[in-house]
């Protein structure tokens, strides 16, 4: 991909997943609470716009161009999320000063590696044969543009299907919004381009 050129949406998607390694590193090799809090924060901000915006956008695509595979890949996705949203859902209220906060961490990452590899050698390969790099970059753009309205939070007893799940999204999306205002996240130049932007 050359530098102007559109990501496609494995691209947009690893982009993501190498962000999010990072942000987990970053906790681990923070220095003090202060610092370990705000990487938790911008890990928690970053997780929980991606899975819903794979559930918006990634899934509902698989479902329609690989018919009944998609339909049982996504359904794999979906218990996948599910297990990190949980994780993430005691770990964004967790401090790191907690003895259960590192454990907490080690599980997060455990289950949402598991999902990435899944993605990135079920999912990805075949959605990817089934679409031309102009619709893979059109999905990317949709993908990228639904994590500017979704919740920044872990909410892991929401719907987690199109429809519901978009109106439960619209719901928790400004409460959100509002308490991350409230929130510490590192400092801007810390992070990549697309994630610098919180509001």
């Amino acid at each position: 991909m050359s530098p102007t050129e559109p990501q496609t949406i494995s691209e947009a998607i690893g982009s993501d997943h190498k962000a999010l390694d990072q942000y987990a590193d970053n906790i681990k090799s923070a220095n003090n609470l202060e610092d370990k809090t705000k990487w938790r924060n911008q890990l928690t901000w970053a997780l929980a716009r991606h899975a819903i915006s794979e559930e918006l956008t990634v899934y509902p695509a698989m479902e329609k161009h690989l018919g009944e595979e998609g339909l049982k890949l996504t359904n794999t996705d979906r218990e996948q999320h599910q297990a990190v949203k949980e994780d993430l859902y005691k770990l964004q209220s967790t401090s790191p000063s907690s003895s259960s906060f590192m454990p907490l961490l080690d599980r997060l990452l455990k289950d949402l590696h598991e999902h990435i590899e899944h993605e990135s050698n079920e999912d990805m390969p075949r959605l990817e044969e089934k679409l031309s790099r102009e619709e893979s970059q059109r999905l990317a753009r949709s993908f990228e543009r639904t994590k500017m309205i979704t919740p920044t939070r872990s909410h892991p007893s929401a719907p987690n299907r199109p429809y519901f799940e978009n109106f439960a999204a619209m719901l928790a999306a400004p409460i959100d919004r509002f308490r991350d205002l409230l929130t510490a996240f590192p400092d801007a130049e810390d992070l990549p381009e697309k994630h610098r932007s919180k509001l």
